[in-house]
């Protein structure tokens, strides 16, 4: 069988959902999309501009490609919002303080005594920016378990469906991971002395409410809404930008 043949026979079975997968991460809206779903056409069709290229590149490749994507997004997200003031000057995630201590807030605020509050939300970020590198063994582990129906499950959802994978199987662990870190962050970062400091003043006003926070799984959940947040920015610039692909396999499968 020639090569075009061969092309045309892959097109007609399973070995082709890998490719289609490819597009779907990295096709942009409008005119960007079609211009790398035509390429990709013409290297499954045995085009002569891509003939070279199509016979270079395996099943395995294609399907390696996605998984490295996958990679470089999350050890990117990992390794910025676990540097200091990944969350804390960040104004899309960073962690303000429950909204229970409003109250504490406003009332130590009356009497000159809020700038501990100001101090405890700082110190929240810290705990989630010390926290943040334990989800990457979590994120490689989710990639390397994908399977079939996963990839389709990705290929045929939303622009950010990768994420929603990662999220619906790594929510649990990585709080499970993510908890301790935080509970001894806060400890070491001093919060919990400024919260308990900050709490004394409060209720020693007469007659106001009582107020109770759980920092630490509070720091947790808005850590992980973080992580999140910024691995589905990260699988978009993966699907339009080509400057995002940064590895010599990624420049084969996507080009450069």
């Amino acid at each position: 069988m020639t090569n075009v043949k061969a092309a045309a026979q892959r097109a007609r079975t399973p070995g082709l959902l890998p490719v289609l997968l490819v597009v779907g991460l990295i096709g942009a809206s409008g005119s960007a999309s079609a211009g790398w779903l035509d390429k990709l056409k013409d290297m499954v069709s045995g085009g002569d501009e891509k003939q070279q290229t199509q016979q270079a590149l395996s099943t395995d490749d294609i399907g390696g490609g996605l998984k490295e994507a996958l990679r470089v997004g999350t050890e990117n997200v990992v390794s910025n919002l676990g540097a200091t003031d990944g969350f804390n000057l960040d104004p899309q995630i960073h962690i303000p303080l429950p909204a229970q201590l409003d109250q504490v807030k406003n009332v130590l605020g009356k009497v000159g005594m809020d700038s501990i509050l100001v101090d405890l939300e700082t110190q929240l970020n810290r705990a989630a920016e010390v926290a943040t590198p334990r989800a990457k063994k979590l994120f490689i582990d989710a990639i390397n378990e994908m399977t079939l129906d996963d990839v389709m499950a990705i290929y045929n959802g939303a622009d950010d469906s990768a994420t929603q994978y990662f999220r619906s199987r790594m929510s649990g662990p990585l709080a499970v991971e993510m908890k301790p870190v935080v509970d001894e962050s806060l400890a070491d970062v001093g919060a919990a002395n400024s919260y308990k400091a900050a709490m004394d003043r409060y209720n020693s006003v007469p007659f106001v409410p009582k107020v109770d926070a759980d920092l630490g799984n509070y720091v947790v959940e808005k850590g992980m809404d973080g992580i999140f947040y910024y691995l589905a920015k990260e699988e978009a610039a993966i699907r339009q930008d080509p400057a995002k692909r940064t590895t010599d396999l990624l420049k084969r499968v996507f080009g450069k």
